[in-house]
């Protein structure tokens, strides 16, 4: 007997704009890198709070800027997080992303350090962070249908085994959320090429088909202009290619497979958006792992799925990443980064209900407060995209 969707339920936490959280961090946020020893310095302080370093957030314009920002305020509003506490290098780019999260409801913060110096902006920003620790901590779970868990997935380190077993699982495993009414995410735009036209045909409308194909084509223009004759240098990239694949469309078709054969594209989104209603999402993004993931916590979702053949090792500070493989020899000399085993479908001794099921159960039990082994061993990885030169 499989999993009962429809009355399966988790306990997380609901917010102030009713979105429900599988985690319940204080995350303290740099604007900018020059920020982030500041951040740093506070998570060291109160313990309990978690400081999300990156490399960006100087001298960026135009669509670039409007990005960083969304992301930023993304991850600060994601339902995991229960409050923030924003350090920048000058007041106004920070409060722009304090007013941005405050738009959530929950507790947010700011401070600036310039004409206030490293030591006062820790000193008060450590106030606010010890204050929203104490106010997380009193938070309650609430149960809550599996309809409002949203779920997204991204692969890496894809190989043979990938594209026949793990990307499967997760198709399957969406198949089964989206008739349940869940709201889903994939995208990787670049590990799309030879294979878009099977996506473009499983756009709900006419105009998503359009919008999905405007960003396709939009990456295409980028290769172009760049005189990129090929990807051959990253695309696929050396372990792709050692685990067996020897082709960028051969890549595709395997990632393809996390959309399963029922689901249809219910909408489109730009990097960072977040849907504006159930269903399965395209969201163009660059296929780099942790940019892809970080995306994805930007965008709002709780759980992520990570099927990988050779092995990858991507975590994320605020949205678990649950890794699947169907390799056994990943599965034996990676165990610990492998959440659920599926080489069973290769060796036929489980058949693909039986494997989505077992994800399924997975996400069920992380929604609920299992940790994930990227939690478990300390995989924070937050990447921010860039789209091009800072001024």
């Amino acid at each position: 007997m499989g999993i009962n969707l429809k009355n399966a339920a988790f306990e997380g936490w609901r917010r102030e704009n009713g979105r429900m959280g599988v985690r319940n961090h204080v995350i303290i946020l740099p604007v900018d890198d020059l920020s982030n020893a500041a951040c740093e310095a506070v998570a060291n302080n109160i313990k309990g709070a978690l400081a999300i370093p990156h490399a960006y957030g100087r001298l960026q314009f135009g669509a670039d800027l409007d990005l960083h920002f969304r992301t930023l305020i993304g991850t600060g509003s994601n339902p995991n997080v229960a409050g923030v506490v924003v350090i920048g290098i000058e007041p106004g780019w920070t409060g722009r992303i304090v007013e941005g999260i405050a738009k959530s409801g929950k507790p947010v913060e700011g401070f600036a350090i310039e004409q206030n110096g490293d030591i006062n902006t820790i000193a008060n920003a450590s106030r606010a962070a010890y204050r929203m620790v104490k106010h997380a901590s009193r938070l309650k779970k609430t149960r809550a249908s599996m309809q409002e868990l949203w779920v997204s997935t991204k692969c890496g380190e894809s190989d043979t085994t990938s594209g026949l077993a793990s990307c499967p699982t997760v198709g399957d495993s969406f198949d089964k959320l989206w008739q349940n009414g869940n709201t889903l995410v994939f995208g990787e735009t670049t590990e799309l090429t030879g294979g878009e036209h099977l996506v473009a045909e499983r756009c709900r409308t006419p105009e998503i088909r359009a919008q999905f194909q405007a960003m396709f084509d939009r990456y295409q223009r980028v290769v172009e202009t760049n005189k990129t004759n090929d990807l051959s240098e990253s695309q696929p990239t050396k372990g792709n290619i050692e685990g067996g694949l020897t082709t960028i469309e051969e890549k595709a078709l395997g990632n393809i497979q996390k959309i399963g054969k029922k689901c249809l594209v219910d909408g489109v989104l730009d990097k960072a958006e977040a849907p504006t209603h159930s269903g399965l999402w395209f969201m163009d993004s660059s296929s780099a792992a942790a940019e892809m993931v970080t995306l994805c916590a930007a965008s709002g979702f709780a759980v992520h799925t990570f099927p990988t053949g050779q092995g990858n090792v991507i975590g994320n500070p605020i949205l678990p990443v649950i890794k699947l493989t169907a390799n056994p020899r990943t599965q034996r000399t990676m165990s610990e980064h492998i959440d659920v085993d599926v080489t069973g479908l290769l060796q036929r001794q489980m058949n693909m209900d039986e494997a989505g099921e077992a994800l399924l159960d997975c996400i069920i039990r992380t929604a609920d407060g299992e940790l994930t082994a990227a939690e478990l061993l300390g995989h924070r990885e937050f990447s921010l995209t860039r789209l091009y030169e800072s001024a």
